[in-house]
């Protein structure tokens, strides 16, 4: 691997026996409203499954900013009585982080703020940027010094050197430098300002606290604090709020959406509503769909807990075969450690999981999971079925096989560690020991979206981890694999068209 390949993978810490697919981070944001920041801690709360690592809060109170910013959870952080004192202050943002660009240091948790020519701002970010190496480099041979390593500096050093004489042009200016998929809420002393990317890859809503505006990266956290869902903010939407109220603007070209698919596969939380789709519903039907393409005969029908439950009700309701809780997890483990030895491993999977023997013994069982990246975890838990004494073992992907990683806030390994990527359905059954194997199609997928069949050259949704079309180009990435020559790295970036 050259090097600019290798500066090109920014550190990031993963728990060997963690399979699943990392979370990206959750944003949240209100205006004029009482206790702010008690407010964005509850919504915070509702969006700790989108990034458990870190957290962090940014309030204004009409004279100046408050940040805190912990590593762990929303929980600890910001759970003291004297929040309100600490963070006072009528309009706040806050964050929820898994480290996707950058490692997993105070210095990289946001949000980010930086004072300004124009004020202060304060900045969180749900996302990857795909040029972030391009445009950093640019900066700092251009005299920037980065406090961090996170690609959401890059935004805020944008905006400083923009030379629009209005914030929100400056916004708009950075924003035309950015690529990528991303969610963004940021607060100065006058707006609170939200903005999803231009194919709306990564979600964003708007919701309403007793008449005042609420932003969240999903309507989970709105029924948290007790606010009534708005709508969607649209793919390449910015919405400006402040005392005049809210502005809608849409700063890029025209452009069909492509939401992120794998939100309703595994992201967002079930009683979330995204786009306009419940992800329970969908995800029930991507079960009922899965027990139509590859159905075997079982016993019992058992979810890998916690996020392949509604789609096991789905294939328990579609075949008859009962449901049951076979494999439960203790909610009360935090992070595994990272453990220099395969027992060590092994109890540290057990802490989190154990078998219900009473559920599995003797009986054919039927295993669903939400999906599957490198296979250790499914390894793992297929071993303690079957010492739980089932008959036999099958198991079923609610997602099609992931065969390409991801670049716009998901935390997946690279291609030649993807499973599916690698082994056919027939050596993935023998590498994890079941008695069969099988995954969701990917016109499975879309029927159970209630969408109309994939079409490439019309696509509805970002779906490259399944299919390798990827919505954007991946300047980084291609530059890194000498695919380009930097010819197009914006090079007079700094310089107003």
């Amino acid at each position: 691997m050259t090097q600019d390949q290798d500066r090109w993978r920014q550190p990031t810490f993963r728990d060997p026996d963690d399979d699943t697919p990392r979370l990206e981070c959750g944003v949240f944001g209100v205006y004029d409203t009482a206790a702010a920041a008690a407010v964005t801690a509850l919504g915070l709360h509702a969006l700790q499954h989108r990034g458990q690592e870190a957290c962090g809060i940014a309030v204004f109170d009409g004279q100046r900013f408050h940040t805190e910013r912990h590593m762990g959870h929303v929980g600890d952080a910001f759970a003291g009585p004297d929040l309100v004192e600490r963070l006072p202050g009528h309009s706040a943002i806050g964050h929820t982080r898994y480290s996707t660009a950058g490692g997993s240091f105070i210095r990289n948790v946001q949000p980010m703020f930086a004072d300004l020519e124009a004020g202060g701002v304060a900045l969180a970010h749900n996302g990857n940027l795909t040029n972030f190496l391009t445009l950093r480099e640019q900066l700092v041979a251009e005299g920037a010094i980065f406090q961090s390593t996170s690609d959401s500096e890059v935004i805020l050093h944008l905006l400083a050197r923009s030379r629009k004489a209005k914030f929100v042009e400056r916004f708009v200016d950075a924003l035309t430098k950015i690529e990528g998929g991303y969610a963004l809420v940021a607060l100065t002393n006058k707006k609170l300002i939200g903005v999803r990317d231009p194919l709306g890859i990564r979600p964003l809503v708007l919701g309403d606290l007793d008449g005042k505006p609420v932003l969240a990266s999903e309507t989970c956290a709105l029924d948290m604090i007790g606010a009534k869902f708005v709508r969607d903010v649209e793919h390449g939407e910015m919405v400006v709020i402040d005392y005049k109220g809210i502005r809608s603007m849409k700063p890029f070209p025209a452009a069909r959406a492509r939401p992120c698919i794998f939100e309703y596969v595994y992201f967002a939380r079930p009683d979330s509503v995204v786009n306009g789709r419940s992800v329970y519903d969908v995800r029930k039907r991507m079960g009922r769909r899965l027990a139509q393409e590859s159905h075997v005969p079982v016993d019992v029908v058992v979810p890998v807990p916690d996020s392949g439950v509604p789609a096991a009700l789905g294939y328990s309701q579609e075949t008859g075969v009962p449901f049951e809780m076979g494999i439960i997890r203790n909610h009360y483990v935090g992070r595994t450690f990272i453990q220099p030895t395969q027992g060590a491993r092994e109890l540290g999977v057990r802490m989190k999981l154990s078998p219900n023997r009473n559920v599995l013994a003797g009986k054919r069982v039927m295993l669903i999971d939400d999906s599957i990246v490198r296979g250790t975890n499914s390894v793992r838990v297929v071993r303690m079925v079957r010492e739980a004494g089932a008959a036999e073992v099958h198991l079923r992907s609610a997602s099609p096989p992931i065969k390409w990683p991801d670049y716009y806030g998901i935390d997946m390994p690279d291609r030649e560690h993807l499973l599916a990527a690698n082994k056919s359905v027939e050596e993935i059954a023998k590498i994890l020991d079941v008695d069969s194997m099988g995954y969701l199609s990917v016109e499975g997928l879309y029927e159970a979206m209630q969408a109309a069949p994939r079409d490439p050259a019309n696509p509805q949704f970002t779906d490259h981890y399944f299919t390798g079309d990827y919505p954007t180009r991946l300047l980084d990435r291609e530059i890194a694999e000498g695919r380009n020559d930097g010819a197009d790295r914006q090079l007079s970036f700094l310089v107003d068209a």
